[in-house]
């Protein structure tokens, strides 16, 4: 009943609950295996209600009296009835992202410890008597807490779940379990007219991997929302963000997600940050050795701006931490602003803007050159003022890495000239602009050779002589890759230099064409050109190249 009788029963008789003489005629009066304990409840010397009362002061635990008490159909579902009867608890409600539940003894500690691992990591404890607990048992779970000691001996013997297998915790547990094991990026949760849509993106494709009855929305959305820790879930009428952390195989599994409201309900994007990412290389994201090299050498200038183009999901963050990781060593001073911080980098000082605050780039940024870095990664330059200081920080002796979102790398000068930024000051603070875009790999276990079409020779710029000594290689599918063909991703690139003639023209302000066509003369290789590139040595294919370049078709 109580995990530390004598405890109690000092602190009953400390209370002038009991006497000595009560002790020792009960003691006389104990039949079979109860305990002195419930002797005493059982004659009337004290009530259940007292000792749940002295229990709950003396724990600091606050007591609740749960006569008329009643849970509703999401809680029911958060605790289930198997953990309530295992347990001896009931849920009684919510604040925010917390779980409150109800025990009847404080001091058992094995029970508390193990709650917040069975159930969800933020919970509030209160307490109450063992019998108004499972009156609400019984009002909570029907015929299911009637049932419950046959349950408990069955999943005692083997021959039924497991706590860990409640419902809705073992629905959405295994949901993102599959998610990190097929590499997805995202999981899309959406709500439909008559059920439930599952979709996980995966190597940038969205595929739908399953569906559930509509009845089930409202526990998912909310056993979402209490693993974030910090969403409400009583608020279905804004927008929530969060964070899930949770462990898998050895690994750390960090996402972001973001709940919206819609017509049918609340939809759910998980962003899957596998942090394996960040121990990727320049070489490994898809870089050619050529290109690798040109662009180690502008990040490793000792001032300046660098920056990374491309539209939102090309990877522009990622090439950002590679770079990061690259010149990260103990004689430099790193710091980032970000919104939000996707990554934490070890031996990196990240900043995570919020606005709420009035946490934003540019005072983050104002912040952060008073700490005297080496150098500076801003998530993204948005406005004026954020380029300002950026551009004043790279003259005044510090690297800075950002992005923006452009096409390409020269229409990246014409889009800071578009928010303010003077030319003259392009042209003395750019180093250099790294284009990029995301395509599939194609799946090393069963690509097999493939021939190009008329009309992909003639849209990737291609005669058919230069397929001599080409490996143009297709996809096939096989286990490993889904059946897709493809397993993984990688970047196509070009590299736009800034140099002393380049200078010039930016600061003559010619066109984005103009300053492209330049570029070329000079030698600047396009992403198209690139992706051609991959294509001709059997790493992608021409689909991939031609979807993903649709912009530099000329």
């Amino acid at each position: 009943m109580y995990s530390n009788e004598e405890f109690l029963l000092e602190l009953l008789s400390e209370a002038a609950y009991i006497t000595a003489q009560d002790l020792q005629k009960v003691k006389a009066s104990r039949k079979g295996q109860e305990s002195t304990l419930e002797t005493l409840i059982k004659t009337g010397v004290v009530s259940d209600e007292q000792v749940a009362q002295l229990v709950a002061s003396n724990s600091g635990m606050e007591y609740v009296d749960l006569n008329g008490y009643s849970a509703g159909p999401t809680l029911k579902l958060l605790v289930p009835v198997e953990v309530a009867l295992k347990y001896k608890i009931a849920p009684i409600g919510s604040n925010g992202p917390t779980l409150q539940v109800v025990v009847s003894d404080p001091y058992d500690f094995e029970t508390l410890d193990a709650l917040p691992h069975v159930l969800q990591p933020d919970l509030e404890f209160f307490c109450s008597t063992p019998t108004l607990i499972k009156e609400l048992q019984a009002n909570v779970y029907g015929n299911e807490a009637v049932m419950g000691s046959a349950m408990t001996k069955l999943g005692a013997s083997g021959g039924a779940s497991s706590d860990g297998d409640a419902p809705i915790i073992k629905l959405v547990t295994n949901m993102l379990m599959e998610a990190f094991k097929n590499r997805a990026s995202d999981i899309h949760i959406e709500p439909l007219e008559k059920d439930i849509r599952v979709r996980f993106r995966m190597d940038g494709v969205l595929h739908d991997v399953e569906h559930h009855p509509k009845r089930l929305h409202s526990a998912i959305i909310s056993r979402i929302k209490i693993m974030s820790g910090t969403m409400s879930i009583d608020e279905k009428r804004i927008p929530q963000d969060g964070r899930i952390q949770m462990a898998f195989n050895d690994k750390e599994l960090d996402m972001r997600v973001s709940i919206i409201p819609t017509q049918n309900g609340e939809s759910v994007v998980m962003r899957v940050l596998d942090k394996s990412s960040l121990r990727l290389g320049l070489s490994d994201m898809g870089f050619f050795s050529d290109d690798q090299e040109t662009f180690e050498k502008l990040i490793s200038l000792p001032d300046g701006i660098v920056l990374v183009t491309g539209p939102t999901g090309s990877g522009k963050t990622t090439t950002l931490y590679a770079c990061l990781s690259f010149i990260n060593r103990s004689d430099r001073k790193i710091i980032t602003v970000e919104d939000p911080v996707e990554y934490e980098l070890p031996g990196i000082n990240q900043v995570m803007v919020r606005e709420d605050v009035g946490m934003t780039f540019a005072a983050a940024l104002r912040a952060m050159l008073r700490q005297a870095p080496n150098i500076i990664m801003l998530g993204e330059i948005r406005d004026l003022e954020t380029a300002s200081i950026a551009i004043n920080a790279s003259l005044t002796g510090h690297m800075v890495f950002s992005t923006l979102h452009t096409n390409d790398a020269p229409a990246a000068v014409a889009r800071l000239a578009d928010i303010g930024v003077k030319p003259f000051l392009i042209a003395t603070a750019v180093r250099g602009i790294l284009a990029q875009r995301l395509v599939r790999k194609l799946c090393s276990e069963c690509k097999e050779p493939a021939i190009l079409s008329s009309r992909e020779l003639r849209q990737l710029g291609l005669e058919a002589s230069q397929l001599a000594n080409a490996t143009v290689m297709g996809p096939k599918g096989c286990n490993k890759c889904r059946n897709s063909g493809y397993r993984g991703r990688m970047v196509i690139d070009e590299i736009f230099k800034v140099d002393d003639e380049v200078r010039t023209m930016i600061n003559q302000q010619l066109t984005t064409p103009q300053l492209r066509k330049r570029a070329r003369e000079l030698g600047m290789r396009t992403l198209r050109e690139d992706g051609v590139r991959k294509v001709l040595a059997g790493i992608t294919t021409a689909e991939e190249v031609i979807e993903s370049t649709m912009a530099d078709a000329d």
